[in-house]
């Protein structure tokens, strides 16, 4: 496992930083927008090396290890299509309608290849048509929170570490490594990242990235890995920030498809004048609250979704308390 992990997190670091000079070079830059929180022109698509180390590390791991069960190589296959889809969409602006009947395409064909037969054919289509729903709420919310310096790649970070962490205790070792393998390639990525960014994700990582977390709920939950409220858990700031500003956006009868800068973490960042304050934050909600409650749910499965609720409480309250700031 930790040679592996090794070989994704060097080759990202690498990838990565030649990608930035290439991408220098041919002007490959995000210009600020209204959705923006930086102010200069920044290289981006930098998801797409991300990316390849870390199927480098898939491939790295088969050869050492044993080659990977279906679901994990269908999940690295789509999520490759999808960061080729965002590479695209990085350098030519695709339409809304476009990626987003993709997005859900590529979530419905993975729902319904992961999940059990079972039932009648209306209840388990109803089901596979709910699960591919979340899985591309996962993936729109995740390329929502994507909006400051290192945000992204610290959250899957952590949430892989400590998904991987859970796994491991309960002998899921392909679950852990594919976990720690998307966890390397981003800690490689997040050297270039680190506020103040050299190199942004682009949608060609932000969206596999959601992809795949949600992805490794569903394998975790339908295997018994990791429970899904230990997902819930793990990803609940980025699930409440994105749910709640979509929902007061809505209510308050504001353009909620255009792009803006109302989320949480982006009015932090302006009120405080820095992203790495916001990453930090972030760091210490998960390591003081929410991973011990991830963790409690596993041992106490049966009071799981009230653990739930209660990670989400100071959440939501957070949300509440941000929302005067500019």
């Amino acid at each position: 496992m930790i040679a592996a992990s090794l070989v994704t997190l060097l080759a990202s670091l690498v990838l990565c930083g030649a990608y930035l000079r290439l991408a220098l070079h041919w002007k490959i830059m995000a210009t600020p927008n209204a959705r923006s929180s930086h102010k200069t022109p920044t290289p981006h698509g930098g998801g797409a090396p991300m990316l390849l180390a870390f199927a480098l590390g898939m491939l790295v791991a088969a050869m050492a290890y044993a080659p990977w069960e279906a679901p994990y190589i269908v999940l690295a296959a789509v999520a490759m299509l999808l960061a080729l889809l965002g590479i695209v969409d990085d350098l030519r602006a695709l339409s809304v309608q476009l990626r987003f009947g993709v997005y859900g395409l590529a979530c419905l064909v993975t729902a319904g290849y992961l999940l059990p037969a079972g039932g009648s054919a209306f209840a388990s289509g109803l089901l596979v048509l709910a699960v591919a729903l979340a899985m591309l709420w996962v993936v729109n919310l995740y390329n929502f929170m994507d909006g400051i310096d290192g945000i992204a790649a610290i959250q899957c970070l952590l949430a892989c570490g400590a998904a991987a962490f859970f796994a491991w205790q309960k002998g899921s070792q392909d679950y852990a490594l594919f976990c720690l393998l998307l966890g390397a390639s981003q800690l490689g990525f997040l050297v270039w990242n680190w506020p103040p960014a050299r190199l942004f994700m682009g949608d060609a990582g932000s969206i596999p990235t959601g992809f795949l977390l949600s992805g490794l709920a569903l394998v975790g939950a339908v295997n018994d890995h990791l429970g899904l409220p230990g997902w819930l858990v793990l990803l609940a700031v980025f699930i409440t920030d994105a749910s709640w500003t979509l929902m007061w956006r809505i209510s308050s009868g504001q353009a909620y498809t255009q792009p803006h800068r109302l989320h949480a973490y982006q009015r932090l960042a302006r009120h405080w004048g820095s992203h790495l304050r916001v990453d930090i934050l972030l760091a210490l909600i998960f390591f003081a609250w929410l991973l011990p409650l991830a963790w409690i749910s596993e041992i106490y499965p049966n009071h799981a979704f009230l653990l739930v609720i209660l990670a989400y409480l100071p959440l939501v309250l957070g949300m509440a308390k941000t929302r005067p700031l500019a």
